[in-house]
Parts: structure tokens; C-alpha cells; sequence
């Protein structure tokens, strides 16, 4: 019975080589930034919400970021919400941005180093403002406008999830969550899979920060969509293009919110080329 040996020269060998590995890489790739695709129709009610970031907030006028002063006027002009929430000592889901007490209250320390009621005895930017509570918020803005609810998660732990979770059960407004911290997104894919969330990203290397230099390149190019598998992406108008985000957004018709914007041109930009706005604008309407 005949044999048939067949030689196939070495440069094709290589380049078929080179070919298959090139396939798997971005195979990989991929699959690493895929979002979640089974929620575009959800997703719709959100597109071209303008979101006050930390509401509607003026020093100016003595009115805090991430206050109900900044919510009241938020909701008054109809815009939606962006807001963060931290965690307390004592397990309360309080509403405030920074990491430390420093800037906004004049005092030393992380907030989760703090009692919720501790916190009660500072206020905010030298005004009546205090740290309000998630469920006050929630209570006062009773489904008025969209909120976008980014979780602040500065360690391993991702038990604010849970508890900000347990809030908003009862709460029948329309919202987004949001964070840096991919397995926030995660725990909320295992835990809460109807609840619409957002991979929150910028050009992460290129300010030095003590994460680890790999972590924030995986970050910034959404290659932890794996694990959060988002609805939505949002990311630094001032950051963009970037070449994950657009294969999202044009390939897998994801849609991206952009912030912050803070000037005509940007929130021009942001109105024309993207899906969700997150702004500040001072000085105007109050």
C-alpha cells in the first residue's frame, strides 16, 4: 500500500504558525473584553441620559457634591444622577466620593474607617450639608430621575456590594451601577444578574498608583470584561478613542458613557459620538 509523505516547506510551516497564534491571540482578546449582550433592549431607556455628576453640585452657590442640595437640583432641572457610595465602619452604604475626609470635611482619615454616625457630626465644604445615606437618597428621589450608582471598592473586600444590593431591592427607580473595581461587577453578575452594570475605566497607566503596573493596563483596555461581563462601558472622554472601547461599542453595540465633562466642547463631544453623558456645569438655572 502506497505512502504519501507530504513536505511542506519551512517558511509556509512558520507563517501557518505564526497565522494559527495570531487567531488564538485574538481569539483571546475577544472573548477577554466581551460584554454582556443580552440586555441591549434595557439598556435603550438610558441612551442620551445626561447625568449631573455628584449631582448638580456649585461651590458658588454653597451646594456640596454628592449631597441632597446637589440631588434637589439635579432633579429639579430633570437631569440624572451620578453618584458614589462608600462603605462605613458599621456597614452603612453612605454617599461620598473622596477615599479620605480631607477635601471635603476638613478632617484626617478614610470614611470607612468611620461610624456612619460618627460621620454625622462633620459637614461638607463648610455648609448645613452632611453625608447622606444611599436609602436617603433614594427616599428622596423616589424614581424622579435615572441614578448611576458607582461603587467605591478600594480593597479585596466587595461587601459593599451586598449591602448596597440590599437597598435597592426595594427601590422600584431606574438605575445603573458602575465601578472601577471589576469584581464588583462581578459579584453582581453571580448574585444580582438583572441588575444593569457598568465597567467604569480611563488611561489608568498613566499616572503612578500602587496597584500593580499589569493590573491597570488589563483595566484600561477592558480585559477584566471576562469577569464583569458589563451592559455598559464608561470611560474618560479625555482618554478616548481607545481601540477596546470602540470594538465594544461598534462591534458588540455596547453602549459607553463618557465623563466628565466640564466644558461646551466636551459635553458637544460626548453629545455627538457617544450614548451617556456625565457632566458638571456650574453657575446655571439655580
Amino acid at each position: 500500500m502506497p505512502s504519501f509523505i507530504v513536505f511542506v516547506p519551512k517558511p509556509l510551516f512558520a507563517a501557518a504558525v505564526v497565522i494559527l497564534i495570531a487567531c488564538l491571540a485574538i481569539g483571546l482578546y475577544l472573548f477577554s473584553i466581551l460584554p454582556r449582550t443580552s440586555r441591549k433592549k434595557e439598556m435603550e431607556q438610558y441612551q442620551n441620559i445626561k447625568f449631573a455628576h455628584r449631582g448638580y453640585h456649585s461651590s458658588s452657590h454653597l451646594i456640596p457634591e454628592n449631597s441632597i442640595a446637589a440631588f434637589k437640583a439635579a432633579a429639579r432641572l430633570h437631569y440624572g444622577i451620578e453618584l458614589d457610595v462608600h462603605l462605613t465602619k458599621d456597614g452603612q452604604v453612605a454617599v461620598f466620593h473622596d477615599d479620605t475626609l480631607d477635601r471635603l470635611c476638613g478632617v484626617t482619615g478614610r470614611i470607612e474607617s468611620y461610624t456612619y454616625s460618627e460621620l454625622q457630626q462633620f459637614f461638607l465644604l463648610h455648609t448645613s450639608e452632611k453625608i447622606p445615606l444611599l436609602s436617603e437618597v433614594l427616599s428622596f428621589i423616589d424614581g424622579r430621575v435615572p441614578l448611576l450608582i458607582e461603587l467605591k471598592i478600594p480593597g479585596r473586600s466587595v461587601r459593599i456590594c451586598e449591602k448596597t444590593y440590599e437597598i435597592l431591592k426595594t427601590y422600584n427607580g431606574p438605575f445603573l451601577i458602575q465601578s472601577f473595581n471589576t469584581m464588583g461587577l462581578h459579584w453582581f453578575r453571580l448574585h444580582a444578574p438583572h441588575i444593569l452594570r457598568g465597567q467604569l475605566s480611563s488611561n489608568l497607566t498613566a499616572s503612578p498608583t500602587r496597584e500593580p503596573y499589569i493590573l491597570k493596563f488589563m483595566a484600561k483596555h477592558l480585559l477584566f470584561n471576562f469577569l464583569g461581563r458589563p451592559d455598559f462601558i464608561s470611560y474618560k472622554l479625555k482618554d478616548l478613542p481607545e481601540i477596546s472601547v470602540w470594538i465594544c461599542r461598534r462591534v458588540f453595540q455596547t453602549p459607553v458613557a463618557v465623563w466628565t465633562l466640564r466644558t461646551e466642547k466636551a459635553r458637544t463631544l460626548g453629545s455627538l459620538h457617544y450614548d451617556m453623558q456625565i457632566f458638571e456645569k456650574e453657575a446655571e438655572f439655580y
